[in-house]
């Protein structure tokens, strides 16, 4: 407890009243006078943090000591609460709470509390010229009675401690100023229950903290409550609530949350009162928000990201000062970046728009509501020359690892100017200042963004080689099976794999060892069995947005409680394992499955040190991944609504018909390719093959109106086909002058007997007639221009029989057109084709088709037959 208290040192009994802190501040002054002005300063400033301290919290009688030694000062300050333990913050440059045991350690040469029987006493001395202060020395108090551990995944440290620090300034404004006096509706008692609770959740939160080794931006903590502080949790966030309330009418001294920092607050607290009622853990990362509310970059805040951007970029404070900006945004906006840093945002905005800017700023900080956050607005930026910019502006807020809220605004046009040339490569990573040091707390400093710079050459090979395998091919699971290889050559012994489906199902979809010789059980792939919600192992923690977690002791998994659990205690021993490193795979605020690397030998185990450069490597991984989704998805969209546009084909005696649809296997949009066959009112068959130019939705529109139109035409008036292309080209170039489309228009007779066909073609491939023998034409007569050409052209119609079981083919370019071959080649291999297959059922014969020259096509293929099949 430091240096012994001399008999009759001096002491001051002081009321818990935020009096009481100049009253210590003055006595404490005046018992050191004649020592050093530096040390009685300092004692001074100590004295009125501790009494400060315990006014808020412990809010019993105080008492403080203080004498004088040798030119040494001592003082202690006690407090009637010794089951309330201190709750020592992380050091954030711009926190506005919480820094009083943070300066005690810092400024004190010793320092300590001592807890006994009805009295706490937190107690240092300042010498004159003394060593550095030692080690922090701060007794933490453990919850009383029976605890409960909230499992809390997924948290953004750098929010969470943003938070802490916002809701700690309402209390201790509201507190100060009294609740009646600022028009919030909080009893006295409610008051203090919030001030324990909060100082309760933040000591839990700050042991559960020391415990973690995290590796990425967030940590996934399992934190010990006391049993029955769920009525006190709910009391805190009412009190909160009030608080903000009265903030943003202005009745307190403090700024109200900003929308992100109150959606935390109520997930964690909530978080706290469900699970101690027995609820099951919602990740941060999942749990449902307010569009606009969370940023989704869970990573602090930092320059160099904004300044790497490709997307032109400004990140402002506060303060609404520009701090960061990328060569991008100048190259936009003409500003060096170095001449923008430091200047008000409204440089970058006309003089009309600035008053209104500089209101809504100031109301969202003054109220925290915001009708803009996340939400991209067109709004015109200023160039340097004075030239207006159009731009749409979206705007997110992040929190910085020193304890700000930066705000970080994306300025998106239409094209995106690129870094000029004379830019130097080393100045365009250079907008900022370099900043001071900033003491972060110890159990982030493994945490901040790695980068790949920094690894080894072994690990910046491994990162080239992920993005080799993550380049090479679209299909989502093939992707992982390559950077499973990948990561087992260089990183792991085995690896493994899951993704979560549409339907909540996990899948194993590869697994791979570093040994070929070793065999990799494939009952371990396809759908596992789900994880029950109370499965506590690795991979179900990551999948619930915990991670990434370090396995020290993967051998061990432990006695199985249900089939998933079995079946990776299987895995685990057929396959070996010493340590694991389990990572999220995660999208925006989704875990859409996770990554496992496996080693199997103790003397080279994976460590926290691995951590970091595992996070941002797996990082990258379900960044691509994600990308390979998307496009499978947004493919499938595409084929699905293609496939809607296509038509049922007729049912016609004496005919077959069949029809195919192939997607592009390189291209996720829609194209203009269609079939069509309807029956006309005189009972023929109507034949139809087309592509409108493009391959983008507007193309598959024109596609749509094309041959909606054509059927309209069709129907309305029996003429020749030359004659309802030409009609068709004239409404299409009245209707949308500015598509051009191929197209055959043919018509079927027959009636059992003889078949004809009628048809003209607007500058499409020709049909192709294989009869059953084998022998091959392309009906090449009626050729004219493709449609939006020349509508006032006549249009020819030609006339061909059909013969029994001889098989008419209309197709579009995909089938047959291929980067270097000639289009003659292309058709004379198509005919040699269907010669072979002339005697085929039609299914065979379009599928064979569709097996033969679909594999390697980067077009869309669409392709009717027709085969006239008389009676015997």
């Amino acid at each position: 407890m430091g240096s012994p208290i001399p008999p009759g040192a001096p002491v001051r009994h002081l009321a818990p009243a935020p009096e009481s802190v100049v009253v210590a501040r003055r006595f404490v002054r005046s018992v050191l006078d004649g020592l050093v002005p530096d040390v009685v300063d300092t004692a001074e400033l100590l004295t009125g943090e501790l009494v400060t301290n315990a006014v808020l919290h412990a809010r019993t009688g105080i008492e403080v000591e203080a004498w004088a030694v040798e030119g040494q000062a001592h003082v202690r300050v006690s407090d009637h609460r010794p089951d309330y333990g201190l709750v020592p913050h992380a050091r954030h440059l711009y926190a506005g709470t919480g820094r009083g045991l943070a300066l005690v350690e810092e400024l004190a040469t010793s320092h300590g509390v001592h807890s006994g029987e009805g009295r706490k006493t937190v107690w240092f001395d300042v010498w004159p010229e003394a060593p550095a202060p030692p080690p922090s020395a701060w007794e933490t108090v453990a919850p009383p009675g029976r605890t409960v551990t909230v499992t809390l995944n997924d948290v953004p440290y750098a929010l969470y401690w943003a938070a802490q620090q916002q809701w700690e300034g309402l209390l201790r404004e509201l507190l100060l100023a009294a609740p009646a006096a600022t028009g919030a509706e909080v009893r006295p008692q409610d008051l203090a229950v919030a001030q324990d609770t909060s100082s309760m959740i933040c000591a839990s939160m700050t042991a559960a903290v020391e415990q973690e080794t995290p590796g990425s931006s967030t940590l996934s903590l399992r934190v010990a409550f006391a049993a029955d502080a769920g009525p006190r949790v709910a009391t805190l966030c009412r009190v909160l609530d009030a608080s903000d309330a009265a903030a943003r009418r202005g009745s307190l001294l403090a700024l109200p949350a900003l929308p992100h920092i109150r959606a935390f607050r109520h997930w964690l607290l909530g978080q706290i009162t469900g699970q101690l009622s027995g609820a099951r853990p919602t990740a941060w990362t999942q749990a449902p928000v307010a569009p606009g509310t969370n940023p989704t970059d869970l990573s602090p805040w930092d320059a160099s990201e904004v300044e790497a951007a490709f997307v032109p970029t400004v990140a402002a404070d506060d303060g609404n000062r520009i701090i960061a900006v990328n060569n991008a945004a100048s190259s936009l906006l003409g500003w060096p970046a170095h001449d923008l840093v430091g200047q008000r945002l409204t440089v970058l905005m006309p003089e009309h728009l600035r008053q209104r800017h500089v209101t809504a700023f100031t109301t969202l900080l003054l109220t925290g509501e915001s009708r803009i956050l996340g939400r991209p607005v067109p709004v015109p930026a200023l160039h340097r020359d004075g030239h207006v910019v159009p731009i749409r502006l979206t705007i997110e807020t992040q929190e910085a690892i020193d304890g700000r809220t930066v705000f970080v605004a994306q300025l998106t046009t239409t094209t995106t100017p690129p870094v000029p040339a004379d830019v130097p490569r080393e100045a365009r990573h250079s907008t900022r200042p370099s900043p001071g040091p900033v003491r972060l707390p110890t159990t982030t400093k493994a945490v901040k963004p790695v980068r790949t710079q920094t690894a080894t050459p072994e690990w910046l090979s491994l990162f080239a080689d992920i993005g080799m395998a993550l380049t090479g091919t679209l299909d989502p699971n093939e992707r992982l099976r390559r950077v499973c290889q990948a990561l087992t050559r260089e990183l792991a012994d085995w690896c493994m794999a899951d993704l979560v489906d549409e339907q909540g199902r996990l899948e194993r979809v590869c697994l791979v060892h570093r040994d070929p010789q070793v065999p990799v059980p494939g009952s371990h792939l396809g759908l596992l069995a789900p994880p029950s919600e109370v499965t506590e192992g690795s991979l179900p923690r990551v999948l619930r947005g915990a991670g990434p977690l370090l396995v020290t002791d993967a051998s061990s998994p432990g006695r199985p409680q249900n089939a998933f659990e079995a079946r990776e205690l299987e895995l685990v021993e057929h396959l070996g394992a010493s340590t694991a490193v389990v990572a999220p795979l995660r999208a925006q605020r989704e875990v859409f499955g996770a990554l496992t690397m496996v080693r199997t030998e103790d003397e080279h185990p994976f460590t926290k040190e691995d951590i970091p450069l595992v996070s941002e490597l797996v990082r990258a991984v379900a960044l691509g991944v994600d990308n390979a989704r998307l496009h499978q998805h947004a493919r499938s969209n595409a084929e699905h609504l293609q496939r809607a546009l296509l038509p049922e084909l007729p049912r016609v005696e004496h005919l077959e018909l069949t029809a195919r649809y192939v997607p592009s296997s390189t291209t996720a949009e829609v194209g203009g390719d269609w079939y069509d066959a309807f029956t006309l009112p005189d009972g023929d068959i109507a034949l139809v093959i087309g592509d409108v130019s493009g391959h983008d939705l507007q193309a598959a529109v024109a596609m749509s109106t094309l041959r909606n139109m054509l059927r309209g035409i069709a129907v309305d008036r029996q003429e020749p086909p030359g004659e309802v292309l030409r009609r068709l080209d004239l409404a299409s170039q009245t209707l949308s002058p500015q598509s051009t489309a191929t197209c055959v228009y043919s018509v079927v007779k027959g009636d059992g007997g003889t078949t004809w066909l009628r048809h003209s073609s607007a500058g499409h491939l020709p049909p192709l007639l294989t009869t059953q023998e084998g022998h091959t034409r392309y009906l090449d007569e009626g050729r004219g221009l493709l449609i939006g050409m020349d509508p006032s052209l006549p249009r020819r119609s030609a006339y061909d029989a059909l013969p029994p079981h001889s098989t008419l083919l209309l197709f579009t370019d995909g089938l047959i057109e291929r980067r270097g071959e000639s289009l003659d080649d292309a058709m004379n291999r198509l005919r040699h084709y269907t010669a072979a297959q002339a005697r085929a059922p039609l299914d065979v014969f379009c599928d064979e088709l569709i097996i033969k020259f679909g594999a390697d096509t980067t077009d869309d293929i669409a392709l009717i037959a027709l085969r006239p099949t008389p009676p015997a």
